[in-house]
């Protein structure tokens, strides 16, 4: 039975978590639909910018293990101050960078900050479920999706008006600032779970045994889905003005048709998961997902010469079924990595976050490389296999 106290507490964190989310998806992916004006201001070819896309790969993946020790120590929102800060400043790096090493160090620095910060709503996330005995990561995850959604909106709809530089940096510096307000709202360390609470946990794991091999099949099911996912934002864009012909700002259709998707199925995504069970539910969804993602692109890039409004139409409703596709994943993997027993759930969820995350940085530089030698929409093919392959993945799920 939870208190009358413990419950206000919740409730209020409850919000704060909300917002944290939306302003997560804000900030990390504001840059989004600037990331042809970008590219082109570094002087990069599609290898480079796919190189470049590396530092912040290797920015996730420091920052998610160094965030779980460190929550395990001293509790998520003590990490997260830093985290969010780190990540802005990462942002308005990428916002006045005009040489490539520039951009690699800013990326890496927004990657850094970026997986500590979403590391730390999520151990906020499944300690509230745990409180409240209510499922809520999808939704809370929905929020991340809106803020992404609207920050794509906002940038595509000012891109012929407002400088990368302006927009960027404008949006980096408020989200900072509501960060460190939003923080001390969320639940406190004695109520995070960051230690495990009670139960005999631990904060090292070994990287290789029986005791770790879910946390490994989580993190490739996890990794399948943001290879995806990291794809949709940065590559649909310029899959859209490079192969398809599509101008400035309207090229971000693509991703906010993406993220709109998410918003809806993440916020449907709860009571889904009650529904069908998330093992099943992620099944589902990969095959829609990957399938229609493939035959949108298909059908779309060689219609755009001839009838460029269907060929828009077709290439934004194949985003959509992508996003509705990946929507359920990430909330169900890491759930599902956090429930292991015997380990600390901050560990275990950076365990399987570190090899997913990964996957939101490193395979876009993979589809750099491989459009580098075909095209943008051949080299598609991999994330859409990602997605099939995180899909069937799922019977890990318990």
């Amino acid at each position: 039975m939870v208190s009358h106290h413990l419950q206000e507490v919740a409730i209020k964190s409850r919000k704060a978590l909300w917002v944290s989310f939306a302003l997560l998806g804000i900030v990390s992916m504001s840059w989004v639909a600037r990331i042809p004006e970008i590219k082109d201001t570094n002087n990069l070819t599609n290898s480079g910018f796919g190189l470049v896309l590396l530092a912040s790969a290797l920015g996730s993946i420091t920052g998610a293990q160094l965030s779980g020790r460190f929550i395990h120590s001293f509790g998520s929102r003590n990490v997260m101050r830093f985290a969010a800060v780190t990540m802005s400043v990462g942002i308005c790096g990428i916002a006045l960078s005009s040489h490539p090493v520039f951009l690699a160090f800013s990326l890496f620095v927004m990657g850094l900050g970026y997986s500590g910060t979403d590391l730390c709503v999520s151990v906020q996330a499944v300690a509230l479920e745990n409180i409240m005995s209510k499922r809520s990561m999808s939704s809370f995850h929905g929020m991340w999706s809106l803020g992404a959604f609207l920050t794509t909106i906002l940038g595509g709809s000012i891109a012929n008006f407002v400088s990368p530089e302006v927009n960027l940096i404008s949006v980096a510096v408020s989200a900072a600032v509501f960060f460190l307000v939003v923080i001390n709202y969320l639940l406190p360390s004695g109520l995070d779970n960051h230690d495990g609470g009670a139960d005999e946990t631990k904060a090292k794991i070994p990287l290789f045994g029986s005791k770790v091999r879910p946390l490994w099949f989580l993190g490739f099911g996890l990794l399948g889905s943001l290879i995806a996912e990291g794809a949709a934002s940065d590559w649909g864009a310029l899959l859209l003005r490079d192969e398809m012909g599509v101008g400035k700002g309207i090229n971000a259709s693509a991703y906010a048709s993406f993220a709109l998707a998410m918003i809806i199925t993440r916020f449907l995504g709860d009571r889904a998961m009650n529904h069908f069970g998330p093992r099943k539910l992620v099944l589902i969804s990969g095959l829609i997902g990957g399938i229609g993602w493939a035959l949108s692109i298909a059908i779309a890039v060689p219609l755009s010469d001839s009838h460029p409004l269907s060929a828009l139409v077709i290439i934004n409703l194949g985003f959509a079924l992508a996003g509705f596709g990946i929507a359920p994943m990430f909330p169900a993997f890491i759930l599902a990595a956090s429930a292991i027993p015997g380990i600390a759930p901050s560990v275990s969820s950076a365990r399987a976050f570190v090899i997913g995350l990964s996957g939101f940085f490193i395979g876009p530089s993979i589809i750099g490389f491989l459009a580098e030698g075909t095209s943008i929409s051949v080299a598609m093919a991999f994330p859409i296999l990602a997605l099939l392959v995180a899909g069937f993945l799922s019977r890990v799920i318990k």
